[in-house]
């Protein structure tokens, strides 16, 4: 469906290397640390995307039985660890921006008395 509205031209991998680029904009314009780790998620399902669609095989089948065409499973696989990782990532991401925010918030309140 989305080929008929793209004319087929919106794949995978384009999307994948748009979204990746929306998310380096966003790490070398924005300065707030948490608007940096949304454009890291950015970055990550583009990087997913492109993956997958590089590993795509139009009319393939899983590698179960024996077939004529058949999609590779290690792009998929390693793109399910790396969404996992990401989340992590952020987690500590976050965790590091709250630290970093009560530090500077105690400097302050040190510095007025």
């Amino acid at each position: 469906m989305i080929e008929s509205i793209t004319g087929g031209y919106l794949t995978a991998p384009i999307t994948g290397v748009i979204l990746i680029m929306i998310g380096l904009y966003g790490l070398m314009v924005k300065r707030d640390l948490i608007k940096q780790v949304i454009a890291i998620n950015i970055i990550s399902p583009g990087v997913v995307l492109y993956f997958t669609g590089l590993g795509y095989v139009p009319e393939g089948e899983a590698p179960l039985l024996a077939h004529s065409e058949v999609v590779d499973p290690i792009p998929a696989a390693l793109m399910l660890t790396t969404l996992v990782i990401d989340v992590a990532v952020t987690a500590f991401a976050l965790a590091l921006i709250i630290k970093i925010e009560e530090i500077d918030l105690e400097e302050l309140e040190g510095d007025e008395d």
